[in-house]
């Protein structure tokens, strides 16, 4: 049983990994694809692909619709995060550089672990917030790294508020839908309401595809099927096996990354303060997987009870 729920650790810290790193370079495509496509036309794009594949995916494994249970949190979810989330990232991403998007956006994981500890009642463990302290030091340090833009600047700081408020928000009300639902169905469910919500925006995607070059249709694609289809899921997948307030300072690895691959793609030379700060971000990461092995969550511990229970009465 033990030697169980340590295959399933490794396999939810596999699944975080693929999400941040996929998420990292969706802030490099975005910059990219952006300078094509408005920032409705191209969250309906990316929705668009991502929920034409996690359809077909759930189709082929005939997981059928989630339960009653689960539909609030997905609604939530697909509403704000799918929906108004990107809106906001990608208008954002107009008026600053990946890398400071991917630092104002990280204010998320603290939203994301006060309302866990609240909400979810996960509590607020002291390594957890000592991470989350050097993590989000070192994201205002990227964000100073490339401060310095105005009036525009302060708009895509704003908005990328936005986007962390949402995205905290969703988190917390995805948790409980994964409880009934399994992680393809709460991402497939989430990404079709945000496709729904986003429609607005369809007559702005048709013109700019038909206008847009190969290369940022085909960044749009990407963004729907990796970092959306792929990394959802993939997040769901480790959502439903820690709590809320881990998962979320998990994605403080992503500045760091952002910086690394902005900088490849897109030629955005990291300065030496981005470095620094990109260091802090995964030593804090670092501080909060560090000691000895988590224990498992107050609703298996229960669950593993109650079988040994079961098993004695039946023997």
């Amino acid at each position: 049983m033990v030697e169980g729920i340590r295959s399933g650790d490794r396999l939810a810290v596999v699944a975080a990994v693929i999400s941040v790193v996929l998420w990292a370079s969706a802030f490099v495509f975005i910059r990219a694809a952006g300078q094509d496509f408005s920032p409705g036309a191209l969250a309906l794009g990316r929705l668009l692909t991502g929920a034409i594949a996690l359809v077909a995916i759930l189709l082929v494994k005939r997981e059928g619709l989630p339960p009653r249970a689960a539909w609030p949190g997905i609604l939530v979810s697909g509403v704000l995060w799918f929906g108004v989330y990107m809106v906001a990232l990608n208008w954002g991403e107009q008026h600053v550089d990946a890398g400071t998007a991917a630092m104002v956006i990280n204010i998320g994981p603290v939203l994301i672990a006060v309302l866990g500890g609240w909400f979810l009642r996960e509590g607020f463990p002291a390594r957890l917030m000592a991470g989350i302290a050097v993590s989000f030091s070192g994201a205002i340090v990227v964000g100073l790294s490339n401060s310095g833009g105005g009036n525009a600047a302060v708009l895509g700081v704003v908005l990328c508020l936005i986007a962390a408020a949402t995205w905290a928000i969703s988190v917390v009300a995805q948790k409980p839908a994964l409880a009934h639902a399994s992680a393809l169905q709460v991402t497939t469910c989430g990404c079709v309401i945000g496709t729904v919500a986003c429609l607005p925006f369809s007559g702005q995607l048709i013109g700019q595809v038909a206008e847009a070059p190969v290369s940022s249709t085909l960044s749009v694609v990407y963004l729907g099927v990796f970092p959306t289809a792929l990394a959802f899921t993939t997040w769901a997948y480790a959502l439903a096996r820690t709590t809320a307030g881990k998962m979320g300072v998990t994605t403080y690895v992503v500045p760091a990354l952002v910086v690394l691959m902005a900088w490849l793609a897109l030629d955005e030379v990291p300065t030496p303060l981005a470095v620094v700060g990109g260091l802090l971000c995964l030593s804090g990461v670092a501080i909060t997987r560090s000691g000895g092995p988590a224990k498992p969550e107050p609703e298996l511990v229960d669950a593993q009870v109650d079988a040994v229970a079961d098993g004695s009465t039946r023997g």
